[in-house]
């Protein structure tokens, strides 16, 4: 008589994560084998995230294109073979194409540079999201910190981290590199 292998603990928990029904006006991400429900970002959020949009397709280098509600599958090791963020704004070159008839949760392969704004739970921006997408090999990861006042570009992922980083208070630019190649302006992040 054979016995079907019971479920993992990871299986249990990305089971419990895609069956999970978020209240309206929440949104669910797993990250680091743990479920995070947080509240849709405010207006200020999305006011910040509509800046650099402007920014990005007025004066990038080359065409760009954009998603805030793709989910990203990254990789992880430990309870969860999975992360799942929702980037507050996704960008990739325009030529790949790669939100086109994209899943819900896609890989990120192709992704040129995630942003977060921070809202509810600055900490998890500032370090689980950005050692998931280091791991995941994404190139740029642009985090606006409401509370500290500052914008930071990570760079040159390698393994759980960025080896570079460069912040600076709202109002000083912050040179984004190549699909980008321009100064982004943070004045108006105040």
């Amino acid at each position: 008589m054979a016995y079907e292998p019971l479920p993992t603990q990871e299986d249990l928990l990305l089971e419990s994560f895609l069956a999970l029904e978020t209240p309206e006006g929440f949104r669910a991400e797993l990250i680091n084998g743990e479920i995070v429900v947080s509240p849709t970002p405010d207006g200020d959020h999305q006011d910040a995230i509509d800046l650099i949009v402007m920014q990005v397709y007025g004066r990038s280098t080359v065409a760009i294109q954009q998603s805030g509600n793709t989910g990203l599958l990254l990789p992880r090791g430990g309870l969860c073979p999975k992360n799942r963020a929702i980037p507050g704004i996704t960008f990739a070159p325009r030529e790949l194409r790669l939100f086109r008839g994209a899943p819900p949760w896609m890989p990120c392969d192709g992704v040129a540079m995630v942003v977060e704004v921070t809202s509810s739970k600055p900490q998890g921006d500032r370090i689980a999201k950005r050692h998931c997408y280091a791991l995941g090999g994404i190139p740029l990861y642009l985090l606006v910190d409401r509370e500290q006042g500052t914008v930071t570009l990570l760079s040159e992922p390698s393994g759980e981290d960025y080896t570079e980083t460069h912040s600076v208070v709202f109002g000083k630019p912050v040179t984004l590199p190549e699909p980008f190649a321009f100064d982004l302006d943070t004045s108006d992040f105040a």
